[in-house]
């Protein structure tokens, strides 16, 4: 006798009932850019619907936040000067450094993740220290842990290590304990592929390298086993949350680190494929809500704990009418 599975979806309410992956409001993380300037708040041409915001003009995005029920940012700073060291990304007062202090001035309650790694702040683009056209691992990441305590004393809850240099989540755990921030977390991107979805962000962060590329450090494509060595390596250094960047074609990343690692694993929904799901709806071609949350949905159901998102501010504010 066949069975009749038809039966859980008979209507609405069975299939709520039974749904084995279900969307909250907790499980987003909103992506934040900061310029220097005032009364700033303008549309990024590439990621429509999110904008850049000069310091003066934080409590709209985060007047947005609270009505949606958003609990959590990540925070990338745009700087007014770049050089070949991103002297600008451990400043005390640099813009992430004061976006953050901002942020919890505006909402002590925020959890205001950072961004930390050096191509927003380099004249070359590149995510470290150049010589001779290639990064310098073991010099770059005595710069990104010079960052992070810097995001760590302006008051960030957690910092996030983009840079993929080897061995900067253990000399991020060192300089913060050593310097009494135990208690700041470490959210490691630690699967990072070298992907051509990230193009509107380079854009939005104005990050693209001024030669070559990034496959050097960042991970391959075609490459998983290699990707659960990288996680392995980052939770052994100290990671609380490990991540896998970025989302949609690399579920199968996010479903084999679920199986093999105990720890939160956060995904980031990138620029690229936001914006793909942007231009089909204008085009007509997709029911944009339905699509979003499906796509959120199946990132979660691979096993993503946190998402990083921008359609946070969407999907909350969908979860919240429709009472959940």
């Amino acid at each position: 006798m066949f069975t009749r599975h038809r039966r859980l979806r008979k209507n609405q309410v069975i299939r709520d009932m039974v749904r084995e992956t279900t969307l909250n409001r907790k499980d987003f993380i909103y992506p934040v850019f900061v310029v220097e300037g005032e009364n700033v708040k303008e549309e990024i041409s590439s990621l429509e619907n999110n904008y850049h915001y000069s310091i003066d003009r934080l409590h709209d995005v985060v007047d947005e936040l609270k009505d949606a029920g958003v609990k959590s940012v990540i925070l990338f700073g745009i700087p007014g000067y770049k050089d070949e060291v991103g002297t600008s990304a451990f400043e005390k007062n640099g813009i992430v450094q004061r976006a953050v202090r901002k942020l919890k001035e505006l909402d002590p309650e925020l959890f205001v993740i950072t961004d930390v790694c050096m191509c927003e702040y380099t004249s070359h683009g590149h995510c470290g220290i150049v010589h001779d056209h290639e990064v310098d691992n073991d010099e770059t990441i005595k710069y990104i842990a010079k960052i992070a305590l810097s995001h760590a004393e302006a008051g960030a809850d957690m910092v996030a290590p983009s840079d993929m240099m080897d061995g900067r989540v253990q000399a991020i755990r060192n300089t913060l304990d050593e310097n009494s921030f135990k208690n700041v977390g470490i959210m490691a991107y630690s699967a990072k592929y070298c992907s051509a979805f990230y193009g509107p962000f380079r854009d939005a962060a104005d990050s693209a390298p001024k030669f070559g590329n990034r496959k050097g450090y960042q991970m391959d494509p075609g490459n998983v086993r290699e990707a659960m060595l990288e996680i392995e390596d980052d939770i052994k250094e100290g990671a609380d949350i490990v991540m896998v960047k970025p989302a949609m074609a690399y579920l199968d990343v996010v479903r084999a680190a679920r199986d093999r690692f105990d720890v939160p694993i956060a995904t980031y929904n990138v620029s690229g494929e936001f914006a793909m799901v942007k231009s089909a709806a204008k085009a007509g071609l997709i029911d944009e809500k339905a699509i979003v949350k499906e796509m959120l949905t199946c990132m979660k159901r691979a096993g993503a704990g946190l998402i990083i998102t921008y359609y946070a501010i969407d999907i909350c504010r969908w979860i919240k009418e429709e009472g959940n």
